[in-house]
């Protein structure tokens, strides 16, 4: 009998760039972050189509139990002295999950619940993050090369950038020279 073997994709773990055919891409731009980052007159220097972040993700199957693997590549930099950061959402489907691996360069993970209850994990190669349903969440490059994290999760889950009008909690500065996170005065 002869048993056929297929090539699945692959990802270089030193780099989350992705091998194979059904590869999408997607760039976002510094105009693309309107009302993302507090200093308003920071962000407005910065040219439109400055490039923010890169996903890549495999073209997957849409349905009930399907997956997607996707890789976020987020540059270094500050707007103000807010850290360059992903739009961040909660997924439209709220009780859907999913899962972070650092790929490389230095970062963190910003959580927050329903109730605005926020945390912070710090991203690295190699390091695991579970975001359970109900959380919003936001990668933040608090280093000096690209931050890449590989993500898996259910093509049903939407994303739901709106319920996030007025953004997260926590704002990661650097003031001092220091890392900082701020929490957020509404109002």
């Amino acid at each position: 009998m002869n048993i056929p073997f297929n090539v699945p994709p692959s990802v270089a773990f030193q780099n989350g760039h992705f091998t194979a055919e059904n590869v999408v891409k997607k760039v976002t731009r510094s105009g693309d972050l309107v009302g993302i980052f507090h200093d308003h007159a920071a962000w407005q220097a910065i040219p439109a189509q400055t490039p923010f972040y890169e996903v890549e993700m495999l073209d997957s199957p849409q349905g009930e139990g399907e997956l997607y693997v996707g890789a976020t590549h987020l540059h270094p930099g500050r707007v103000g002295d807010e850290f360059y950061m992903t739009r961040g959402h909660f997924h439209h489907r709220r009780e859907q999950g999913e899962v972070y691996m650092g790929l490389r360069g230095q970062g963190l993970l910003l959580l927050q619940n329903e109730r605005g209850e926020a945390r912070l994990e710090n991203v690295s190669p190699g390091s695991v993050h579970i975001i359970p349903g109900f959380t919003a969440h936001r990668l933040i490059n608090t280093g000096t090369d690209i931050l890449s994290a590989l993500a898996v999760w259910p093509t049903m889950a939407g994303h739901d950038y709106a319920a996030l009008a007025q953004g997260f909690a926590l704002r990661v500065v650097l003031q001092e020279g220091k890392i900082q996170a701020k929490e957020v005065q509404n109002g």
